[in-house]
């Protein structure tokens, strides 16, 4: 089920760290005692430019400051869900690359059938001279998503491509300009996703205006009582008021939000949805580029409500860590494009084709639907106990599908006040610790859970230890910083 990385005498250690107190003594992160693999490693690895300072000196003048990095730090290698720094040292990553490594960091079957291609042609365009690894590829999504109706694929390179791709589908599919999209949402950083995003900061500031005929209607959020119920009916009132239902083209939403903070969306709200398209005759687009892929215990997310969409937007995981993204649906629906209508000079290239089918059938083989199912159980439980023991009533929440989880902390339960700042602290002392995380939600205040699905329990079990002492750490400075 799981890859090999760790040794009994690290579990051993990792087991000893779960059992400290919840103020642990701070500890400095953990270096790989594991000799360099090459000379180019252990060239990199001695050099004085190639430190962490160093490169982030050379990174900030070099790279735009929009460009974001949420760790200082810099990677000279990874290997399932453990990566080293330029420095040596070693880290659990519980972020993945942002949700792309479910089969982790250099899954070797998967860079085996990279490599593979790699050595007969790496691109020729596929609107230029097709290729076999593409249509295996589209044939493996239609076979896997949802629905009894013949499917049809198209692959493209990002995640925002994907979407703007599915925008243009349902338009010329429908003859109508309009899409409805939700709070919270996030489903791309190009101009028609912005406008789709439900998300001012940072994503949307200053760089607007946004394409005209997006409508955008509430997402439940418990936080301030607004239920599913309350969300279809602003949706009706939405076509009252600004979108006429006969010139909607479709409705987008994410089974999981993903920067919104991870929130699933109700199944009787994905129920109510379908009717409402299937009344107007609007496509239903289910956004799963961030929890597709056994993210969620099932291939796509909103299996988990029996509903079935139009279109599925995906990317992320499909390819372990190779660029590819793609757009599954109704055959008819896929079709109402002349030919030249859809493509990319790199889309669905060969090389991330390899990847993707072989990383698909990682996921096949070492059960890692189940696994997904399974680390979420344990996730919940431990993060119960874990917020009850080192920093109660200030885990206000632990939601998710599967392994896409998300911890959401407040300053109190009273008044259930989103705390950044604690949040920051905890992601802070994390990493100090060896552990890389990272933050979603509207007001950031939410930890989401992206490790890698071959991650050992061994793993597993040490990034836990370490989030509690990271937990206990912000705990400690908050008091101290109170105290002064």
């Amino acid at each position: 089920m799981t890859r090999k990385t760790k040794t009994t005498a690290v579990a051993k250690r990792s087991k000893a760290a779960s059992t400290k107190s919840k103020t642990p003594r701070k500890a400095k992160v953990t270096r790989t005692t594991k000799a360099p693999e090459s000379a180019v490693e252990a060239t990199v690895a001695a050099t004085p430019a190639n430190t962490n300072a160093a490169l982030l000196a050379r990174r900030e003048a070099a790279v735009p400051r929009g460009v974001a990095s949420a760790a200082p730090i810099f990677a000279a290698r990874a290997e399932n869900a453990e990566l080293w720094d330029v420095e040596g040292n070693r880290y659990v990553d519980f972020a993945g690359g942002i949700a792309v490594l479910n089969t982790g960091h250099r899954h070797p079957d998967v860079v085996a059938a990279a490599k593979a291609q790699e050595d007969l042609y790496t691109h020729t365009s596929f609107q230029v001279v097709p290729y076999e690894p593409y249509v295996a590829l589209a044939e493996k999504l239609n076979a896997l998503a949802p629905g009894d109706f013949d499917k049809k694929t198209l692959l493209v390179t990002t995640g925002a491509e994907a979407v703007e791709n599915a925008v243009k589908i349902a338009r010329a599919h429908t003859g109508r300009p309009g899409i409805i999209a939700f709070s919270g949402g996030y489903h791309g950083r190009t101009l028609m996703t912005l406008g789709l995003t439900g998300k001012v900061a940072p994503y949307k500031k200053d760089v607007g205006p946004f394409p005209a005929d997006i409508f955008r209607a509430p997402f439940p959020d418990a936080r301030t009582g607004v239920t599913a119920t309350d969300a279809l009916n602003a949706l009706e009132t939405l076509f009252l008021t600004d979108a006429d239902p006969s010139r909607v083209a479709a409705i987008i939403l994410e089974p999981v939000l993903g920067e919104g903070g991870y929130h699933p969306v109700p199944v009787e709200m994905w129920a109510a949805l379908r009717a409402i398209c299937d009344k107007h005759g609007i496509l239903l687009i289910s956004d799963e580029i961030q929890a597709g892929f056994g993210r969620t215990g099932t291939w796509f997310a909103i299996e988990h409500s029996g509903v079935t969409p139009d279109l599925i937007t995906v990317a992320k995981s499909m390819a372990g860590g190779y660029p590819i993204a793609g757009v599954i649906g109704r055959a008819d629906v896929m079709d109402a494009l002349e030919p030249g209508g859809l493509g990319g000079t790199y889309g669905g290239n060969p090389v991330a084709c390899a990847a993707a089918l072989s990383a698909i059938e990682a996921i096949e083989n070492e059960g890692l639907l189940a696994r997904s199912t399974a680390l979420g159980e344990s996730f919940r439980a431990r993060f119960a106990e874990i917020g009850a023991r080192t920093a109660p009533y200030r885990m206000w929440d632990i939601r998710g599908l599967g392994a896409m989880l998300a911890v959401e902390f407040v300053t109190d339960f009273d008044t259930a006040t989103p705390d950044a700042a604690f949040t920051k602290s905890v992601i802070s002392h994390a990493l100090k610790r060896g552990l890389i995380l990272l933050a979603c939600g509207m007001h950031g205040n939410a930890v989401r859970i992206m490790v890698p699905l071959t991650a050992s329990d061994a793993i597993i079990e040490e990034g836990l230890a370490i989030f509690e002492a990271a937990l206990a750490d912000a705990i400690a400075a908050e008091m101290q910083i109170a105290a002064e």
